[in-house]
């Protein structure tokens, strides 16, 4: 699946923190350091896998637990309205 962040959403830091809201929605979500992390990679990977790639890479966690974790986070974020996901293209 690809991922893609809405546009709707405003961001701000506080420290390694994010605060996002979406007026349109009335809707605001605080992440942590490692969420914040997730969703900057988000601007650069368009999968789950990769961005798992990336996070193990720079944390100390197992795959298994990093896949769970983030899976988790997305569906989190998808159930906001903060990214979509499509199926990826074949090609």
């Amino acid at each position: 699946m690809m991922i893609s962040k809405s546009t709707d959403w405003l961001c701000a830091r506080a420290g390694d923190e994010l605060m996002m809201m979406n007026a349109a929605l009335g809707s605001y979500i605080g992440l942590d350091a490692v969420g914040a992390r997730i969703w900057d990679l988000l601007d650069e990977e368009r999968d789950a896998d990769s961005v798992c790639a990336r996070l193990l890479t720079e944390f100390e966690v197992e795959e298994a637990q990093c896949r769970a974790e983030v899976a988790a986070f997305l569906d989190e974020l998808e159930s906001h309205q903060a990214i979509t996901r499509t199926p990826a293209q074949e090609g």
